[in-house]
């Protein structure tokens, strides 16, 4: 039998644990913000609010980033994360580290049936996809948040119970050290699929599990493949079964197969079984070592809501998806994108508490959909029934000749930034914008995320404003958290250069309309023939002000 070549084992960093200031006290100290789980959404959140200078208190029960085994579970980011990152400090990094790319193939046996280039509707800074294992990414978080300084990172802390109080939360934390009581104005679970908090508060995450089974082979090769995104609907090498190929990080490829849903997950997952399918597929000369090799399946979820009372559930907590599409741990992440500016602009007294809801009535929605998509990719590779297996075969045997059946080729819909559904903050509904580059008047280069980086507020996009309109707006909305920024002409306001691309992207371009871009780059309101008035009310009601009593 073939003794095959394992990697060494990847160094993950481990933190050291110190003892919080409120074991062994009888004083219960209660801290505005608590987050739980040290995972993508929960660092991203921690990141988030330390960028904004809120101080929060982050727990998680490990001492380390990814998983013990370091395997490459979340590889895919897409570009709404890649933006947040940016504005976050640690897209540089990643660029580095990670593999970029916006192309793909899919084929039918030896047939190439579809290929796409998302990099063609796209005005960002930031390309459409990088891949890089997960916990390359919490790493580079956690060294952010560490040098941010405001974050209060306890490692090897548990939460053991949770409490629902009129004005707060309660949490018991056992440590290495003893166990502690502490409050919290707000609690955000970030704790994953299978949160204790939720469990503990008896919300019901309406989990179904499929019966599809996968096999994961993460191999480094010594002959480079091709630095794209490549899927077989029917593999020929895989006994008609579905495969996924992509780059990552450090030369490492992850290949995805498809195996039968009664399969012995052991048993797939041995070196020479593993390697047998690789030969299968590459030849039997190809020369490679593995990184690492794990069976899964997959389940999925939805809360109801997002929000219940003083608690927050933010990715996998909330909500998850079959992984085809990489639209998970995307999720997760624009979960805390979007819950971040929210919580700042309440700690500082900016807005009310109605502008929490909006978190649920905007991120819910949002999961809905990602359910909804990869629901109907994983039928498309995993046919129920004889009809679907028809239609399957039907649209792969048309799609290599016409066009319109290559839409219907579905082997995951990639990640998209989630538009808004229309809400008492929204009236007209709301749409990511990309991170565009931007000149000022002066022709020094900017983005869109570097205008939102510091501190937090939203942005007024304003089409060749007057001086004396310029300077009414100002006043009009003195009090409220926006940079009034012109786009062309000579108002006195900070001017950026006219831009057909930004002009086309907000959807505006005429001399007087006005964009109002949320902190979490989306536009959130659109006025025709703006003046300080319409401004300052658009501006009130996206941040929950006219709700408020």
């Amino acid at each position: 039998m073939e003794n095959f070549a394992f990697a060494p084992a990847y160094e993950l960093p481990v933190w050291p644990f110190t003892p919080p200031p409120e074991l062994g006290s009888a004083k219960v100290v209660r801290h505005p913000i608590v987050i739980v789980g040290a995972g993508p959404s929960g660092l991203t959140l921690a990141c988030d609010l330390a960028q904004r200078g809120v101080r929060v208190v982050l727990l998680d029960e490990d001492d380390t980033v990814g998983v013990r085994g370091a395997s490459s579970r979340g590889i895919c980011y897409a570009q709404k994360s890649l933006e947040i990152f940016e504005r976050l400090g640690i897209y540089e990094r990643i660029a580095a580290k990670g593999i970029t790319w916006s192309f793909g193939r899919t084929f039918s046996g030896e047939q190439e049936v579809y290929n796409f280039n998302l990099q063609a509707n796209s005005v960002s800074r930031q390309p459409p996809f990088i891949n890089l294992q997960q916990f390359y990414v919490e790493w580079f978080l956690v060294e952010r948040i560490l040098e941010l300084g405001l974050t209060d990172v306890r490692w090897k802390s548990r939460v053991t119970r949770v409490e629902q109080l009129a004005d707060g939360v309660h949490l018991d934390i056992e440590t290495p050290a003893g166990s502690y009581t502490i409050e919290a104005d707000r609690l955000i679970d970030a704790t994953g699929a299978n949160s204790p908090i939720r469990t503990q508060l008896g919300i019901e995450a309406h989990a179904s599990r499929s019966t599809d089974r996968w096999c994961i082979s993460d191999v480094r090769f010594r002959k480079p493949l091709p630095t794209e995104r490549w899927t077989w609907v029917d593999a020929p090498f895989n006994e008609g079964r579905g495969v996924w190929q992509h780059l990552m990080a450090d030369g490492v490829w992850r290949i995805d197969y498809q195996m039968p849903e009664d399969c012995d997950t052991a048993y797939i997952s041995q070196p020479e079984v593993a390697g047998a399918r690789l030969r299968e597929q590459l030849g039997p000369d190809v020369e490679f070592e593995f990184v690492w090799i794990g069976p899964y399946g997959y389940r999925d979820h939805l809360l109801d809501s997002f929000r219940h009372g003083r608690v927050f559930f933010i990715g996998d907590a909330a909500h998850v998806v079959s992984p085809f599409g990489a639209r998970g741990g995307n999720s997760g992440i624009q979960d805390a994108a979007n819950l971040g500016w929210k919580l700042a602009l309440v700690a500082q007294g900016k807005a009310g508490d109605t502008l929490l809801d909006s978190y649920d009535a905007e991120r819910q929605p949002a999961a809905q959909q990602n359910l909804q998509v990869t629901s109907r990719s994983a039928r498309f590779l995993a046919p129920r029934s004889p009809a679907e297996h028809t239609l399957r075969r039907a649209v792969v045997a048309l799609a290599a000749r016409h066009p319109f059946a290559r839409a219907l080729v579905n082997t995951g819909r990639m990640s998209v930034a989630n538009d808004y559904p229309a809400a008492p903050q929204l009236p007209e509904g709301a749409r990511s914008v990309q991170n565009l580059p931007l000149r000022w008047a002066d022709g020094h280069e900017t983005t869109l995320m570097q205008l939102l980086s510091e501190g937090t507020h939203c942005i007024g996009l304003w089409f060749a404003p007057t001086r004396e309109q310029a300077k009414a707006a100002l006043d009009a909305t003195a009090s409220l958290p926006l940079h009034l920024l012109a786009v062309g002409g000579d108002s006195g306001l900070p001017t950026l250069q006219a831009d057909d691309r930004l002009a086309s992207h907000l959807g505006i371009g005429d001399a007087g309309s006005f964009a109002l871009v949320r902190p979490d780059a989306y536009r959130a309101a659109v006025l025709a023939n703006a003046t300080p008035e319409t401004i300052a009310s658009a501006l009130r009601t996206a941040l929950g002000h006219d709700s408020n009593p």
